[in-house]
């Protein structure tokens, strides 16, 4: 299931929607993304699309992956991907969204064709048929052909090209939400012993 062993490494940036409060779905994939050898950024949880937005275009990623755990990412995910998608320098950015992306029994290829046509390169519905382990098994693909693009020793993805450097704290905390309004706080960066898994 692993194809990306062997190809160059991506930059990851990972994060849930502005109504989705879980967190254990990105630690999990920040956990995969980086047992298959990426680089991974954690946004966290409830996180704001301006955050998202900010977070690309500071860290130039060469993915970014969207999760939902409570079933929102229908209604969430497509206002999202436009604001990204209409900003010139993260246009051409692959997106990705999965999880679970609908509350009700609505038809799950409506909702992947509603999220692609709205600028989703990809999407990854846990309750389309095969079930959480065939929407990860695609997952893994997309990340073998995203990884496969790029050929060892190659530069920065095209929309890197102009990377600014990640803020420093003091940056951060200038964006920090007015008292009352809710936060999102970026995840702990995991450490994982080798071998250990």
């Amino acid at each position: 299931m692993n194809g990306t062993a062997s190809a160059p490494s991506l930059r990851v940036v990972v994060s849930g929607l502005s109504s989705d409060a879980h967190l254990w779905n990105l630690v999990f994939l920040q956990l995969l993304l980086e047992e298959r050898g990426h680089d991974v950024s954690n946004l966290g949880n409830v996180t704001p699309d301006a955050t998202i937005i900010g977070a690309c275009r500071d860290r130039r990623p060469d993915l970014l992956v969207i999760s939902s755990v409570n079933g929102h990412g229908r209604l969430d995910g497509p206002r999202l991907i436009r604001a990204l998608r209409a900003s010139s320098e993260l246009a051409a950015m692959p997106v990705v969204i999965g999880g679970k992306l609908g509350v009700d029994d609505r038809d799950h290829a409506e909702v992947a064709t509603l999220l692609t046509a709205a600028g989703y390169d990809a999407v990854f519905d846990d309750a389309a048929e095969g079930g959480p382990d065939a929407a990860l098994a695609r997952f893994d693909d997309f990340l073998g052909t995203l990884a496969a693009r790029r050929r060892p020793g190659d530069g920065p993805a095209a929309h890197r090209e102009t990377a600014r450097p990640v803020p420093g704290p003091a940056a951060l905390a200038a964006t920090r939400p007015a008292p009352g309004q809710v936060a999102a706080f970026p995840a702990p960066r995991l450490a994982v012993a080798a071998g250990a898994a």
